[in-house]
């Protein structure tokens, strides 16, 4: 380790020698500066390759006082956690490789890893190559595969990533100009429906594709339900509503007949129960933006929910709702038809915690577990809310295996101790699901 920190001690020195040289250089010697700097920093990203490669290799990540190594990086590095997937996915691929006799192999993408470690890609040429393979039908040969990677390292050590693209493209159509049609596993690997962020304004944002099954469900679903004239926002009931005096989009009745169907779904009770609570919709709000009926409430999927909203779901009685002072914290309302011992504890946690408290950890409420914060139940540990937190399936099996201890402070926040080997001074608490904590008190008016 010494070394290492002699090496990079020196590569601090340089640059703090460069920083110095760049306030007197002329003009055409910084585009140089900057020109030889960008050849530099496109080949670090080969060192780091290497580096995951013997780790993913030679170890596991419960060894380290992980889950997986996506939450080693996350953990060690404060990097989130698309940046750690993104990471480990080019390490997989221009990293070195090992035979199942041990035997060293070149990298996936051999010739577009060598390039890189020349300093002739950045990251945008890499994902350039990257989409190119994977748009690459399943019946093209290695070799073919090994030649195309040849030709698009090469063309982008000359071309601007944009440029790259466009070649990219070329040569696809020439490796498959017809092509056979896709097979039953590439048809569904495309399958999938992405849910975006909620965006300021409540909204978000979906996309995605359909297989032909899902397809057909839903074409004779929203034949019933998005039909013109149902489930109208102003109407007093849904089904057959006179179509005359309805204004709506396509878009806008297909939306108002999904909320209905997931409404009724709800509703009906058919759907179970999930981590210890029946499926249905858990909403925590204080007195204070109850009673303006301004704010937001926050649902036990981490959602927004604006006040009139929540007061317009409440009459319905199918839902969770957790009223608490927003002053003291205290619990005040806690309504549902049916209250046991251990769905109180899970909606108080839903409104305290709002999701796993692992810092870091960006899984809401509905999908997290209880967890011992204090001591594990086979430890001793008590059943009651002031020892008990969120955490999610995988964060809460990582306290069973690897060094992570979980504690309770002083105003009773979780927080969670990483093992030495991760142990960066980084952050006890998780604030992902309290965004709230980092504002100013309404009476504070700053410096």
């Amino acid at each position: 380790m010494e070394l290492v920190s002699e090496a990079v001690g020196m590569i601090a020195e340089q640059v703090a020698v460069l920083s110095k040289a760049a306030e007197e250089l002329s003009h055409r010697e910084l585009i140089g500066l900057l020109t030889e700097l960008t050849t530099v920093l496109r080949s670090v990203p080969a060192l780091e390759h290497k580096v995951l490669a013997r780790l993913i290799d030679e170890t596991e990540p419960p060894r380290l006082g992980a889950k997986s190594w996506k939450a080693v990086l996350t953990t060690s590095l404060r990097v989130s956690g698309a940046e750690a997937a993104r990471r480990l996915k080019r390490a997989r691929t221009l990293g070195p490789r090992r035979a199942m006799t041990g035997e060293p192999l070149a990298p996936q993408w051999e010739a577009t890893a060598a390039a890189q470690a020349r300093g002739e890609l950045d990251e945008e040429h890499v994902e350039v190559i990257a989409k190119f393979h994977r748009k690459l039908p399943s019946w093209v040969d290695v070799g073919t595969r090994a030649a195309a990677d040849r030709h698009l390292a090469a063309a982008g050590a000359g071309l601007d990533p944009e440029n790259l693209i466009e070649a990219a493209r070329v040569l696809l159509t020439m490796i498959d100009q017809d092509g056979p049609a896709p097979s039953e596993e590439e048809r569904a690997q495309r399958r999938g429906v992405a849910i975006g962020k909620q965006q300021p304004d409540g909204y978000r944002r979906i996309s995605g594709y359909l297989d032909p099954e899902a397809s057909a469900y839903l074409d004779a679903v929203l034949a019933k339900e998005a039909a013109p004239g149902a489930n109208m926002p102003d109407a007093d009931s849904t089904g057959d509503e006179p179509a005359d005096r309805d204004t709506r989009t396509v878009a806008q009745r297909n939306h108002d007949g999904l909320k209905a169907l997931c409404r009724r779904s709800l509703q009906s009770g058919e759907l179970g129960s999930h981590n210890g609570l029946p499926v249905t919709v858990i909403v925590s709000t204080t007195l204070q933006e109850l009673e303006k009926g301004a704010g937001v409430a926050v649902t036990g999927g981490g959602s927004l929910l604006p006040m009139p909203d929540l007061i317009r779901m409440a009459a319905d009685a199918h839902h969770y709702l957790y009223v608490f002072d927003g002053h003291t914290g205290q619990s005040l309302y806690l309504g549902r038809s049916k209250r046991l011992a251990n769905d109180a504890q899970r909606l108080v946690l839903h409104a305290r915690d709002r999701g796993c408290t692992r810092p870091g950890c960006t899984v809401p409420g509905y999908w997290a577990q209880v967890h011992h914060a204090v001591a594990d139940w086979k430890d001793g540990g008590q059943t009651n809310i002031d020892d008990l937190t969120f955490a999610c399936g995988p964060d809460n099996r990582m306290i069973e295996n690897t060094g992570w201890t979980t504690r309770k402070n002083a105003i009773n926040q979780t927080e969670w101790i990483p093992p030495p080997e991760l142990d960066t001074g980084q952050h006890r608490i998780n604030g992902y699901h309290h965004p709230d904590r980092y504002l100013l008190p309404d009476d504070d008016q700053g410096p």
